[in-house]
């Protein structure tokens, strides 16, 4: 996967829940989106959500990762959405064969299809850290779904604890899937245990044998990880995918309406990154970020890998 990605800008979607929620006004339980594929209202949303990412990856020459709607689809989410293990595996696939759906209905683009993991819990205020062998086993049937249905690669995105991130690459690793490993971080650029974001990226790297295949930030406005940025760890980092907003997660659980933001000025921000980060190759937004945003952001950093 390295080697594929190598040499050229790489697009993503935004804020998938936050633009069904707040802009597409569904009603998302545990912010949930796959649901949104078995109810044809939802289904058209989503496809042209998608249908805009894409557009843009084609007119920025820009390759595409096309994430499924899955953050939520694990079988420990289940109960709190009142599906079954089975429900959930089914909509696993289903994820998955709406991505790859729409990925033919785009041949110009170069897509690589993401089946994507979610925390097992509150990323935010975890009330359980799991080890990297309990993590491995809660991770491992939605992983298998994901690769089976034919994903590509699996991401596992807004991360809080190396045992999860350790956890998740192993399962991957069983199913023969490149990882990719997102983790967030609080205002303060670390962690929410605390932990650094470059000891962590070191640890889980020294626990895999540097085997996944890059890692992100998703999840936290720039303005809150730039300062660590620092060290050889940084060259690890191939993937941003930020919020709009500079309010803290906690702040951004109470807000009532949605913080996007200025597109134009996070693109500047990104463009910096680029800077700090010499391995950044796929851009993307989280939280409060729509194809304004991306469209912005494959503006201003696209000229990094087409010279003019």
């Amino acid at each position: 996967m390295r080697e594929r990605v190598a040499g050229r800008m790489w697009l993503a979607d935004g804020g998938l829940e936050t633009a069904m929620v707040f802009l597409e006004g569904f009603d998302l339980p545990q912010f949930a989106a796959f649901p949104l594929l078995r109810d044809p209202v939802g289904r058209a949303k989503l496809r042209a959500y998608f249908d805009g990412f894409l557009n843009e990856a084609r007119v920025n020459d820009a390759g595409y990762i096309l994430d499924t709607a899955t953050w939520r689809a694990s079988h420990g989410w289940g109960p709190a959405l009142g599906l079954s293990a089975a429900e959930i595996d089914t909509a696993n696939r289903e994820s998955v064969a709406f991505a790859l759906e729409l990925r033919a209905a785009h041949p110009q683009v170069d897509v690589i299809v993401n089946g994507v993991l979610g925390p097992h819990g509150d990323a935010y205020a975890p009330d359980q850290i799991l080890s990297e062998q309990e993590a491995q086993q809660y991770h491992a049937p939605q992983i298998a779904e994901l690769g089976q249905a034919g994903a590509d690669m699996i991401t596992g995105v807004t991360l809080s604890s190396v045992g999860e991130a350790v956890g998740i690459a192993r399962a991957a690793f069983a199913q023969n899937l490149p990882v990719v490993l997102s983790f967030t971080v609080e205002t303060d650029g670390n962690l929410v245990s605390g932990l650094p974001l470059g000891e962590a990226i070191a640890q889980t790297d020294a626990a895999t044998g540097g085997s996944p295949a890059w890692y992100m930030i998703n999840c936290a406005h720039p303005d809150h990880f730039r300062h660590v940025l620092t060290g050889e760890w940084v060259r690890r980092v191939g993937a941003i995918r930020a919020n709009a907003s500079r309010l803290s997660h906690a702040e951004l659980d109470e807000a009532p309406t949605l913080d996007a933001g200025n597109p134009d000025e996070l693109a500047g921000a990104y463009r910096e990154l680029i800077g700090l980060l010499p391995g950044l190759q796929v851009f993307g937004g989280c939280c409060g970020t729509d194809l304004r945003h991306v469209a912005a952001i494959g503006r201003a950093c696209s000229g990094h890998f087409h010279p003019t």
